[in-house]
């Protein structure tokens, strides 16, 4: 493990060009991968699953003749996965369940004038393709965050998308976590791939209308130029490296602050975590303890990797620790400071929000009863967390009668006629003849 982490930012005498490159988040890689993720987009659309199996085969180094999980892999998953693993499983499934729910929106019905009804309803997605990235890690939390607001917003069809490993077999664990949240089309294939074969269809997989799930930048890369399609598929929200941004002062516990970096740190080698204190021995101890601290995780060098991009920045207050974070948006905010409960009232942009000291943002990842899928690299200004929202569209709907016509019309008429749109001004004027002939 390298001890070569970043110095620490004096922010309030730091220059404007320091400042921008702490705040700044790791570069992309550095090849041409706009274009390599086109040209597997264009193979997966010319190929179909014959593609799949050949990318398959270069990219997870193994062959798939049959590309979906069939039943036989499906029961064996179910007969191996640890008990507590799926007690566990089932206690996180029944509080992001019961927290999705109370968010879902309702449909609205109301008289805007006499004879005038106006109507706001809520119609599920479908086809939607979830995708859950594959790795050295089971991302089992992942399938749970993305199939349960599906299956509350009463999708009709729902397939996911996840790399196998080198036998060519999904981690049983995500599987029971799908078959616990209604999704019972897997199909075992990763990357940019997978979002062209959800996003354009192929000789097993259905086209999907909207893609779901975080992922590298070829997965974001792929997300992006397939809704930029005509008729492509719509995107979720931009959710690239994992980041988190720490706010700690003196009360805080240093041990605690290190293992909330360390746990967005190890997802990958271009995850940023940054912390932001008043307490320069704060900001000392992180550096002294975090690099033994990771070097004794499994994913040791994962995180050799993403700490060289460990931001540490000294301010003065509280408020200029969270003009820091409303400028950087992070997709994880903690604050593990003494006037959390007050400073919270001032984020203007995070994707999720972790409060005081007993708040480690584990528990939003895996069982908190919010969603872990959020927006990155500054989209928290714009985008919000995955909610049953993202798998409904809304549909407005009016019906006038004669007496509602008369009452809107004259204003609708009269608001054509000053754009200019005459035919628009005539299908008014013309019904209101209509009415006032047929009393």
């Amino acid at each position: 493990m390298r001890n070569n982490i970043p110095p620490i930012v004096d922010w309030p005498s730091a220059s404007e060009t320091e400042r921008t490159a702490v705040l700044s988040r790791p570069p992309p890689p550095t090849d041409d991968f706009h274009s390599s993720v086109a040209s597997i987009i264009a193979q997966v659309r010319d190929q179909g699953d014959d593609a799949l199996r050949h990318l398959g085969m270069k990219y997870d180094g193994v062959w798939l003749d049959n590309l979906e999980v069939s039943p036989v892999e499906w029961a064996q998953a179910e007969s191996v996965v640890d008990p507590g693993v799926l007690d566990a499983m089932i206690e996180a499934i029944a509080r992001i369940n019961a927290f999705h729910t109370a968010g879902k929106p309702k449909s609205l019905s109301m008289e805007t004038a006499g004879g005038l009804l106006c109507e706001a309803r809520y119609l599920p997605i479908s086809p939607v393709g979830l995708y859950v990235p594959g790795g050295s890690a089971p991302l089992i939390s992942t399938v749970i965050m993305l199939a349960i607001p599906a299956r509350i917003a009463a999708c009709e069809q729902v397939i996911m998308c996840t790399p196998p490993d080198g036998e060519g077999q999904v981690n049983p664990a995500i599987l029971v976590a799908a078959r616990l949240c209604g999704v019972n089309r897997v199909f075992k294939t990763g990357g940019a791939q997978a979002i062209a074969a959800m996003g354009l269809g192929t000789g097993s997989m259905p086209r999907c209308a909207k893609l779901f799930g975080p992922g590298n930048a070829w997965v974001t890369q792929a997300k992006q130029q397939i809704a930029n399609m005509p008729g492509g598929a719509a995107r979720d929200m931009p959710a690239g490296p994992s980041e988190v941004l720490v706010i700690a002062d003196e009360t805080a516990d240093v041990r605690s602050v290190c293992w909330d970096l360390l746990s967005q740190a190890e997802h990958g080698p271009d995850s940023q975590v940054l912390v932001v204190s008043d307490s320069m021995d704060l900001l000392d101890q992180v550096s002294k303890l975090i690099p033994a601290m990771a070097a004794a995780l499994p994913r040791a060098a994962i995180l050799d990797e993403s700490l060289q991009h460990l931001g540490r920045i000294w301010v003065k207050s509280s408020a200029q620790a969270m003009e820091i974070s409303n400028r950087y948006a992070p997709e994880h905010l903690i604050l593990n400071c003494r006037d959390a409960n007050r400073l919270v009232d001032d984020v203007c942009a995070a994707g999720s929000v972790f409060i005081g000291p007993w708040t480690p943002e584990s528990l939003g990842d895996y069982c908190s009863g919010t969603n872990h899928v959020l927006p990155t690299s500054g989209y928290a200004r714009a985008y919000s967390g995955l909610s049953v929202n993202d798998y409904l569209r809304r549909m407005t709907l009016q019906r006038a009668s004669r007496e509602g016509l008369c009452t809107a019309g004259p204003a609708a008429a009269t608001l054509a006629d000053a754009e200019g749109l005459d035919a628009h001004r005539m299908a008014v004027e013309y019904r209101l003849e209509l009415a006032r002939d047929s009393r």
